[in-house]
This record gives structure tokens, C-alpha cells and sequence, in this order.
């Protein structure tokens, strides 16, 4: 990776790789898709699938078992269909200004949540009538039709379909996994929903509602279709077990070389405010990866990495570019390669790992990996 800077010369950036295995992803999805069999998968790319770069992810869901695809917003649908992806799919974040008429010749299905959506798609002029799927709030609170708006948005939906605008095709739902009381209560509410739509007249072709927990632990979720999202990524959706326990496999592996290394004495402040300080003579090793690259600040002195393979904390604040290791009396050279996270099979952290020590979840810490981080893919 090369950047020029202003007499025109390229300059190397200091290496920074994510390691996308997309072996490691094809048998995640295979995986879940059996599991959720007869139940169809739809595998999520959104926010550049997780962070692993969406194309590519894409491609290999397909080869593997999803059926279909998700994403956030019409403008990453576009980007797929312009890349030569033929598979249905799915985006449900809109806003007043959103691309309806593109989406609808391109093809996408769109999640719709409000009348003013369904108007949208009706004055867009498109040439070709997009499937809907009509999301209710069951709980979770974010978009989705309330109990009390529903039988609106459905009877308009219901409308346009009689006039050949849209093609009403499901009604979905989210889960909010605040426990599996919560869930069912959740997976009620969305039957009944789809009574009071059946009773207006409305007919749906497909429903779903699970993702990766329920699509995992709760059977009777999985309907028509499962969303996976994290756990294709080779992260677990719970707390109580592993990716590894699941039979799933860590996707992306960060890493990073050390690019200095210097001999500090005893009582060494390290990084901003010396929240750490040496115990005594000690060897440090600066790795170029900060908190711009995705690194929570949040794990300064309780995130580990992999180094010659031992694992050492990080020592003191991390910073935007870089952090710090001590090293301590061990052997360490500039150009040794530094595992942030990866697939925990040669003891190095896991991105589940970071999560612990972020205090948040494995889908945060692969998403946020920054963009000038290489994404390098095996198994093309």
C-alpha cells in the first residue's frame, strides 16, 4: 500500500492488514444455512459486511448458501447490483430523500416501515413495481410500524398493490435479544400483526423476524427466512458460548508490524498521562495501529496482542495511530509481526477477546476497523 505525498514519490504506509479468510466465512454460512433448513438465508453485508469488505463477502455467501442478501440502504443494494449481483436483495433504511426509484428498477426489495414510504414509492415513477416487506415493532423500538399504525400501512400497501405500483411481499420483524421471555413475546406480536394484515386482505409470501441468536437458539423464529449477520463472521451472538463452541470459524485476523523498538529504564512513563509505568529495565515495541484504525481506546492497558507468539498487554493510553507493548527482557525486532486479533488457534486474542476488554460487543471490533487498514483476502 502506497501513498503520494506532494513531489509526487510514492511513500509506504506502514503495513496494516486485515486477513479476511474467506474459507473460514463459506463454512460459517454453510453452517448456519443447514441449521436453519427449511428456512431460507438471508446473509447481511451491511456496514461493508461488518467491516470485511462487502463484495467479496457477498460473493461468498452466495457460493455457500445464502439465498439472498441484506443491507442497510439502497445505495449499497445499488453498489452490488452494479458489481453483477443477480440475488435478491434487501435494504430498509430510508430517508425522505431515498433512491426508490432506483431501487425498484434495479430490483431491491424494500423494507417499509411508514405510509409516507409507500407514497415515496409511488410518486417515484419507477418502471417496475418493487416487492415490499412491511416491518412491525415488535418491541425493539426502533423503525417498524406501531400496533396502533399498522392496519394503516398495511391497507396502503394493500392499495398500491391493486394498482401495480409495489408487489406486497412480506412482513418482518427484529428481535431485541433482551432475554428469551422477551423473544416470544416478540414472535407473538408479530403473528398477530400478520392476522390483522390477513384480515385486511393482505396476503404475504414470506415472513421473517430471527438473526443470528435466535436463528441459532430459537427454532420457532426462524419462519420463512434467517437474517444471519455476526455470527457468519465467525463471532458469537452470545455470552455464554464461543464462536468455537457454534462450530464457527473467526473471520478476520488485524495485525501489524512493530515498527520501533527501544531500551527504557525503571519508572519509563508510556503514552499520554503515564497510566503506566515500567516495573523496571524494559524493551518497548510501538505497533502502528491506534484508535483512527478501529483499536478502542477503551482497552488502553487491559487489551492484549500476540507477539512472537506470548501475549502482551497493551502498556499505557492507546493513541490514534499507535500503541505500545512491553515486551519486558524478551526478544523483539522491527518487522515482527503483532496479532491484534485472530482466530485463537495459535493462542492469539480473539475478537471476542477485545470485546471483553472494550466492555462491548465482536461485532463492534470488527466493524469499526478503519479504512486504511489493507483488507488482504485468502481463499479467493
Amino acid at each position: 500500500m502506497t501513498q503520494p505525498n506532494n513531489t509526487g514519490v510514492p511513500l509506504a504506509a506502514p503495513r496494516r492488514e486485515a486477513v479476511i479468510d474467506l474459507d473460514a466465512f463459506r463454512h460459517n454460512v454453510r453452517t448456519l444455512s443447514e441449521l436453519a433448513k427449511p428456512a431460507e438465508t438471508m446473509l447481511a453485508v451491511k456496514a461493508d459486511a461488518y467491516g470485511h469488505g462487502m463484495l467479496p463477502l457477498a460473493r461468498a455467501a452466495l457460493e455457500s448458501g445464502a439465498t439472498s442478501l441484506a443491507v442497510l440502504d439502497i445505495p449499497a443494494a445499488l453498489a452490488l447490483r452494479e458489481a453483477g449481483i443477480t440475488a435478491p436483495i434487501f435494504a430498509w433504511m430510508h430517508d425522505p430523500d431515498a433512491l426508490f426509484r432506483e431501487a425498484a428498477d434495479a430490483d431491491i426489495d424494500l423494507g417499509i416501515s411508514a405510509v409516507w414510504q409507500l407514497d415515496a414509492i409511488a410518486a417515484s415513477g419507477a418502471s417496475r413495481a418493487p416487492r415490499v416487506h412491511l416491518k412491525v415493532d415488535t418491541g425493539l423500538s426502533r423503525n417498524g410500524a406501531t400496533e396502533a399504525d399498522w392496519p394503516q400501512l398495511v391497507q396502503s400497501a394493500i392499495d398500491y398493490d391493486a394498482q401495480g405500483v409495489l408487489t406486497l411481499h412480506a412482513a418482518w420483524s427484529h428481535l431485541a435479544d433482551a432475554s428469551p421471555e422477551d423473544d416470544e413475546i416478540a414472535l407473538a406480536r408479530l403473528h398477530k400483526a400478520v392476522a390483522v394484515a390477513e384480515g385486511l386482505g393482505a396476503r404475504f409470501a414470506l415472513l421473517h423476524l430471527a438473526a443470528s441468536s435466535a436463528g441459532i437458539r430459537m427454532p420457532e423464529a426462524r419462519l420463512g427466512l434467517v437474517r444471519f449477520g455476526i455470527a457468519a463472521y465467525g463471532i458469537s451472538p452470545f455470552d455464554d458460548r464461543s464462536a468455537r463452541d457454534l462450530g464457527l470459524r473467526p473471520v478476520m485476523t488485524l495485525r501489524a508490524p512493530v515498527v520501533s523498538v527501544k531500551r527504557v529504564p525503571h519508572d519509563h512513563g508510556i503514552s499520554y498521562g503515564y497510566t503506566y509505568r515500567t516495573d523496571g529495565e524494559s524493551t518497548l515495541a510501538l505497533v502502528p495501529l491506534g484508535y483512527a484504525d478501529g483499536i478502542p481506546r477503551i482497552a488502553s492497558g487491559t487489551g492484549e496482542v500476540q507477539l512472537r507468539g506470548r501475549r502482551y498487554p497493551i502498556a499505557g493510553r492507546i493513541a490514534m495511530d499507535q500503541f505500545v507493548i512491553d515486551v519486558g527482557d524478551d526478544a523483539v525486532e522491527v518487522g515482527d509481526e503483532v496479532v491484534v486479533f485472530g482466530t485463537g488457534d495459535e493462542g492469539e486474542p480473539t475478537a471476542e477477546d477485545w470485546a471483553g476488554y472494550a466492555d462491548t460487543i465482536g461485532d463492534e471490533i470488527v466493524a469499526r476497523v478503519g479504512a486504511r487498514v489493507t483488507r488482504v483476502y485468502r481463499g479467493e
